[in-house]
């Protein structure tokens, strides 16, 4: 199960209430659809400093770290898309898992888009389906369209689905600068999939709806 937002533009406790409620409802994963490409480390850090209750980064806490961070060096390593999301990023440990767990694109107009080592796309495998995801559809190009069939995009007002013959182009809606908060999940159902969004209190705004994706072997392969 993956949790969707985007458009969180700078809004730390937007985005904390989102990852907390995809999180609870069950979400290993998450998509974040950029604006702003930072604020997933922000609010890494935002996070830590709340666990210590505002105050700094002390020597007794890079002790603990690295600490925690040798003693499991022989423990074999948790599985990303199936353990638990942790519920705190206290430490580096946690905070190291939380990134796994984060796939993100950047925005027009943040630095990292005219990074030519950041990815302004990223492709990932959800079942057996390949998934594009993007902060502007219009960034779309023709190889986009021909190698993936569903579509993940930030930059509207509200959650949607829109079908366009096989292909299917999902968006959480917005953190901020929206009429409503919202936020999705997107989960398999046997070969299929299913998307569904939520205000940040909970509330359903968009109903599970089910995308019955083509059974076609992907060309490309992620791990």
């Amino acid at each position: 199960m993956i949790g969707v937002f985007s458009d969180s533009h700078g809004d730390l406790a937007a985005f904390d209430a989102a990852y907390e409620l995809l999180r609870v409802r069950g979400a290993r994963r998450f998509v974040f659809a950029g604006a702003r490409y930072t604020d997933l480390d922000e609010w890494l850090l935002w996070r830590r400093a709340k666990s210590r209750g505002g105050r700094e980064y002390s020597d007794a806490d890079f002790l603990a770290d690295v600490s925690h961070w040798l003693t499991n060096q022989d423990t074999l390593p948790r599985t990303p898309s199936r353990a638990e999301a942790p519920a705190d990023v206290a430490s580096e440990e946690d905070r190291r898992l939380v990134m796994e767990r984060f796939l993100r694109v950047p925005e027009r107009e943040s630095l990292q888009y005219r990074d030519p080592s950041i990815n302004n796309k990223a492709m990932d495998l959800v079942g057996d389906s390949l998934c594009c995801v993007v902060h502007d559809k219009n960034d779309l190009t023709r190889d986009d369209l021909l190698n993936a069939q569903v579509f993940i995009h930030g930059r509207e007002a509200e959650p949607k689905v829109v079908q366009i013959g096989p292909r299917y182009f999902l968006t959480p809606g917005r953190l901020v600068g929206a009429a409503e908060q919202t936020c999705a999940l997107l989960e398999k159902v046997d070969r299929d999939l299913r998307f569904s969004a939520f205000r940040l209190d909970g509330h359903v705004v968009l109903e599970p709806k089910l995308l019955v994706v083509e059974k076609k072997s992907p060309k490309l392969t992620l791990k």
